[in-house]
């Protein structure tokens, strides 16, 4: 089984990027935790990042019909990416949406997501680690709803 792991605009400066609010653990870690997890929960994962939309539709559509699940962190996209919404939509595929921070407890215009209706779930607000619940939540789903 594989996984698609995406993370959205400004990810790659976790560590730097407001440590007060995104903690001090960069992407790269966080990364080899998820695949440290996969592994042990013996899936595969392609991870991939990306500051502008269309690579990341891109990636989406070139690599979705190999995988079975998305996992994904679209940072600011998840307020006002709608193509990016059309494409896991378009993809079939079941998405799990994390956010490193509570989205509900910040700025007002951080509160909706285009992304949420289209996911099978969403984890907001426990750090890095949500990442890790994410994916074992999306690989529970997938193997719950595979015949």
């Amino acid at each position: 089984m594989k996984i698609l792991v995406i993370h959205g605009p400004n990810l790659n400066t976790l560590g730097q990027r407001q440590p007060i609010i995104y903690g001090t653990k960069i992407l790269t870690e966080i990364n080899a935790q998820l695949h440290e997890k996969a592994q042990e929960l013996g899936v595969e994962i392609v991870t991939y990042q990306s500051n502008s939309e269309g690579p990341i539709i891109d990636f989406i559509q070139e690599k979705g019909t190999e995988a079975a699940g998305i996992l994904i962190n679209p940072g600011a996209l998840t307020h006002y990416g709608l193509s990016l919404r059309d494409a896991i939509a378009s993809s079939g595929l079941p998405v799990i949406e994390v956010h490193i921070s509570n989205i509900y407890a910040r700025e007002e215009w951080r509160h909706h997501s285009v992304i949420a209706p289209i996911a099978k779930g969403q984890i907001s607000g426990l750090g890095w680690r949500g990442y890790l619940w994410g994916l074992e939540a999306l690989i529970t789903i997938i193997k719950e709803e595979t015949p």
